[in-house]
């Protein structure tokens, strides 16, 4: 398990990091969200042992996170982290080489996931050769090569399309399903509600939500309701407890204060011909634009 135990860092007088705590069990997907400068890649950089914490404490299974246990971690940068001059095969043995693994290791490695990737054709190809979407791929493989206990991915789908997003989302559920510990963030909401179990939001270094995401989204007050039928948008909006109408298509997104509200706005629309009425839980991108805005507001 990876504990992060009230965490705290400064550059000089500047707070990056304020009290975090959280923790990521075996089997489990944890996204770590927040807008830019929030405190995510000073979080990633404490947790792989590259900046140390001003106070509290980081331990991978109950040990310091040093030099002898990186061989177990796994990292995807956001930037590209490619010796570009190589091919991908002189890529893999290097990053593996780094990691401790032996050359029949990292090739059985290699292979396997190379093809799993659907880029075994590229082996002795150089990196610079290979388009956005494979070099991210070669990146990928290179950060699992080793079979990490813990992975970290920033921003792991820039640069793929759809269908390779679906290969990602794939290896990555693989991961967890063989017990690696995932920490995930990216700034697509709806990248982070495939996988993520568990997650925190970081304002400023600070946690201003945590939790697991059925549960933020349970308790989160607001809900939406996608109604469909012979009403205007002015019929919505009059009445009590929406918030907020917007029109899509041929239907209308209803948010509304909170539940409660649900049987006051089927009871003011029964009069019309109603072909739809679908209650539906926020999305993280509606929860995350609340909690931050509040945060900055303060």
């Amino acid at each position: 398990m990876l504990k992060v135990e009230n965490v705290t860092k400064y550059y000089g007088d500047i707070k990056a990091v304020d009290n975090l705590s959280f923790e990521v069990r075996p089997g489990e997907i944890f996204g770590l969200l927040g807008v830019n400068g929030a405190g995510k890649t000073t979080t990633f950089r404490m947790i792989t042992n590259l900046l140390d914490p001003t106070s509290g404490k980081i331990t991978l299974n109950g040990k310091k996170i040093d030099y002898n246990m990186t061989d177990k971690i796994g990292f995807l940068t956001e930037e590209r982290s490619l010796l570009t001059k190589l091919t991908v095969k002189e890529q893999c043995y290097f990053f593996g080489a780094l990691k401790g693994m032996s050359d029949n290791e990292i090739e059985k490695s290699m292979n396997s996931l190379l093809n799993e990737f659907e880029v075994a054709e590229y082996k002795e190809r150089k990196i610079k050769e290979l388009s956005k979407g494979n070099q991210q791929k070669i990146q990928f493989v290179t950060a699992i090569l080793n079979h990490p206990k813990l992975l970290i991915l920033d921003e792991p789908f820039s640069g793929l399309d759809p269908i390779n997003v679906e290969l990602f989302k794939k290896v990555i559920i693989r991961l967890a399903n063989e017990g690696s510990m995932i920490i995930f963030s990216s700034h697509r909401m709806e990248h982070v509600e495939l996988f993520c179990e568990k997650l925190v939001i970081l304002v400023h270094g600070k946690s201003v939500l945590e939790g697991y995401l059925k549960d933020i989204k349970e308790n989160y007050q607001k809900k939406n309701i996608l109604i469909k039928g012979d009403l205007t948008k002015k019929d919505l909006e009059n009445i009590d407890g929406v918030i907020k109408v917007e029109k899509l298509k041929d239907e209308f997104n209803v948010q509304i204060k909170d539940k409660s509200y649900i049987d006051i706005v089927f009871n003011n629309i029964k009069k019309f011909k109603i072909i739809k009425f679908v209650v539906e839980e926020p999305t993280l991108n509606e929860i995350f634009v609340e909690k931050v805005g509040e945060s900055y507001e303060k």
